[in-house]
């Protein structure tokens, strides 16, 4: 009979917070880049809640019912690879560690959703991932409204550090989170009292306790080092009925000899002499990326802790009555029947042709839309009634019932973006937010962040032009076209009537791994699209809409309200015996997708090009050409009725009717 195999001690806690602590140096020390101090100095914390509390597998880091870990303080990404390579992500491999900021690895500078798996949200931007960190948890609370705590009842835990609470979009998600009393929501704040240039007390005395007790949080506060205390206060927000935020104090560089507490260990990495001798005071002999023995062992099985949950929560939906619905919502496939509606409203639009404003248009088409797809999440930064998001008797998203699909945003535009990145990421929602078109400046940020991470969120954006008039230029979006179609993987739409906007709309809700922007004018215009397609012909992003009387000499593009201002120019020059064609462009990035031939066919190479558009001409050069003419703005708006402004800065069918003439 064989001997009995030896026992093998389990380590302790501390020893396996060192062992974040000794990954973390060693990978920015091979990098020559990174933030070695905030893993080291939130390497306690992180252990208990890994090794405790936190609900996740790592070999299902898809499990729809898991915990979300979010480390909002990004440039500590040390931390999270850390974690996920002890505890037996696949994907986390000792070379993906050993390659941290390196070409093609997945351990990117600052963790980047879909590069690896267990990371839940693109992070690094100080602030936004507290703040997208809200949008989780809406979409928990939501879930569980809709299918019961059965299905749904995870939590979503946060590191955040002080330049986190220093943005401003901090305090738009905390208020937010407490007026929702977002119960499953608890932020892990490192107050180690360190920046970049030294002590947080340079530059800010805010008491962050006090902020949040008043933004309606319940707040604790501890020694980040000492397990018990941080095991206690874990669990105590467990049981809260509000946001929890606990006040972990830290020292930054936890471990390192000499360095522990500096902000130097902030954003460099230690050195060669500083890693030797903490090694040594930590009594590690292994080489860099070796683990000891136990310590391996123990942290898989920190990984496999919550198999058991997941099997338990398997059998829960396979029971369960809405299993497909629950499986198909989280997968972020639409209905069968979700165009059903639309498609029918937009057939009849060929006979009723409505002149009204494209905001009014995008109402109309969320009519339609939004009992077909019960996973759509609207709201608007306090402007519903000028965005045209809210579907008439929609229930408010709100505690104590959070099973209402409208939510009260709020003047808080890059809060309202931010946490639609968190919708759109949990899974089970597609959110839709609405603003004035000028206040995408304000939610910028976190329209690109969305960008770069390819999540669905439909960014309704009305008042596109100087036609909202007597607002003035304070409100008239002039840039903001060229400055929203500047970001990469963001599809820009500026629909002409309302075929259009309806047609936008199945685009972005088709859309999964791009976000949307819809600019949508404040004063009526005639309806454009009067006969019949077969297709969405603006999923083409640019189609010809009018084509000449014979050989065309002039073709003149058009977006939005402008269009019917080409479509009337080119009356014009065809009554003066001018073959003119005009293209309807409602989104640059869909015609940039296009075949070469198809492209060709639409610029009308050989003709004079023209392009008419309430806004800068930054961009219109694909279309038109060096040498083309542009019909626009040069400078800000004014404050004057719409019409006058067209008038007084020369966007008028007149002007580019005379703009193809000094060109023929």
């Amino acid at each position: 009979m064989a001997d009995a195999s030896p026992t093998v001690s389990k380590p302790s806690p501390v020893r396996m917070a060192d062992a974040i602590r000794v990954l973390a140096m060693d990978g920015v020390e091979k990098a020559k880049s990174g933030h070695p101090g905030m893993p080291m100095g939130m390497a306690d914390v992180a252990t208990v809640l890994f090794s405790r509390f936190l609900k996740f597998e790592a070999g299902r880091p898809d499990w729809a019912d898991r915990d979300r870990f979010i480390l909002s303080a990004g440039h500590g990404s040390m931390l999270i690879y850390a974690l996920l390579h002890l505890t037996g992500y696949k994907a986390a491999t000792r070379d993906e560690l050993a390659n941290f900021r390196q070409w093609g690895s997945r351990t990117a500078g600052h963790p980047e959703f879909g590069h690896m798996p267990g990371v839940e949200v693109t992070t690094g931007p100080l602030g936004q991932g507290l703040a997208t960190s809200v949008g989780f948890a809406m979409a928990e609370r939501h879930l569980a409204a809709k299918y019961g705590d059965g299905l749904v009842d995870h939590r979503t835990w946060v590191v955040a550090g002080d330049g986190c609470l220093m943005e401003g979009v901090s305090q738009e998600a905390i208020a937010l989170a407490g007026r929702l009393k977002l119960s499953k929501l608890t932020v892990l704040w490192d107050d180690n009292e360190i920046t970049i240039d030294g002590k947080v007390s340079l530059s800010d005395t805010t008491n962050q306790a006090a902020r949040f007790k008043a933004a309606g949080w319940a707040v604790k506060a501890i020694d980040g080092h000492d397990h018990k205390a941080i095991a206690a206060a874990l669990r105590w927000a467990t049981r809260q009925d509000k946001p929890t935020l606990i006040a972990c104090k830290t020292r930054i560089g936890k471990g390192a000899a000499t360095m522990e507490g500096s902000h130097k260990t902030h954003g460099a990495a230690l050195g060669a002499a500083e890693i030797a001798a903490t090694r040594q005071a930590l009594g590690w002999t292994h080489e860099p990326f070796d683990l000891p023995e136990d310590i391996a062992r123990a942290w898989k099985s920190v990984g496999r802790r919550g198999a058991k949950h997941r099997k338990a929560w398997e059998a829960r939906l396979a029971a369960s009555g809405q299993a497909t619905d629950f499986t198909r919502a989280m997968k972020g496939d639409l209905p069968a029947d979700a165009f059903d509606k639309l498609e029918a409203a937009m057939a009849e639009l060929v006979t009723t042709q409505p002149a009204q404003a494209t905001r009014q248009s995008s109402g109309a088409a969320l009519d339609q839309l939004f009992a077909a797809i019960p996973e759509l999440i609207g709201g608007s930064a306090d402007l519903t009634g000028s965005n045209n998001t809210y579907v008439k008797d929609t229930p408010i998203f709100d505690a104590p019932d959070y099973a209402g699909r409208y939510v009260n945003y709020g003047i808080r535009e890059f809060g309202m973006a931010a946490a639609m990145n968190g919708l759109a990421l949990h899974g089970g929602v597609i959110p839709y937010g609405g603003t004035f078109m000028v206040f995408s400046d304000y939610s910028r940020p976190a329209i690109r962040l969305g960008a770069l991470m390819g999540v669905r969120a439909i960014h309704v954006l009305t008042h596109d032009s100087i036609g909202l008039g007597e607002d003035g230029p304070t409100h008239q979006p002039v840039e903001h076209l060229a400055a929203l179609r500047a970001i990469p993987n963001l599809n820009v739409f500026r629909p002409a009537d309302t075929m259009e906007a309806m047609e936008c709309w199945q685009i972005a809700l088709q859309s999964k791994t791009t976000p949307s922007a819809l600019a949508l004018s404040r004063q009526k215009t005639p309806a454009v699209r009067t006969a019949a397609a077969r297709e969405n012909l603006s999923s083409r992003g640019a189609y010809e809409i009018k084509a000449a009387s014979g050989d065309a000499r002039v073709t003149l593009f058009g977006t939005g309200t402008e269009l019917a201002l080409a479509l009337k120019a080119a009356e014009t020059l065809e009554a003066e015996g001018v073959p003119t064609r005009v293209v309807s462009v409602p989104c640059f990035e869909l015609f940039d997708q296009q075949d070469a031939a198809y492209q060709a066919s639409v610029l009308g190479r050989g003709t004079v090009r023209i392009a008419v558009e309430a806004a800068i001409r930054q961009g219109w050069d694909r279309f038109i050409g060096e040498d083309g003419g542009f019909v626009g703005m040069t400078g800000f708006g004014a404050s004057a009725p719409a019409e006058v402004l067209y008038e007084k800065f020369g966007v008028t069918a007149e002007a580019v009717v005379a703009a193809a003439k000094t060109r023929l």
